[in-house]
């Protein structure tokens, strides 16, 4: 998938843009359970990985 349509996905839906980008189920679960504190950390952590 193209980084532009992963980064919208990472605003919108962490957790589907992670998994679409890494296939790790770790990085996900990680990334649902910081979406489940509060919505910001889990966008962080997934554009982080988009990103990097």
């Amino acid at each position: 998938m193209s980084k532009v349509v992963l980064i919208i996905l990472a605003i919108l839906l962490p957790p589907l843009a992670v998994y679409l980008k890494t296939k790790a189920a770790k990085d996900t679960i990680i990334n649902i359970v910081l979406c489940f504190f509060f919505w910001i950390p889990g966008v962080l952590h997934a554009l982080y990985l988009i990103l990097k």
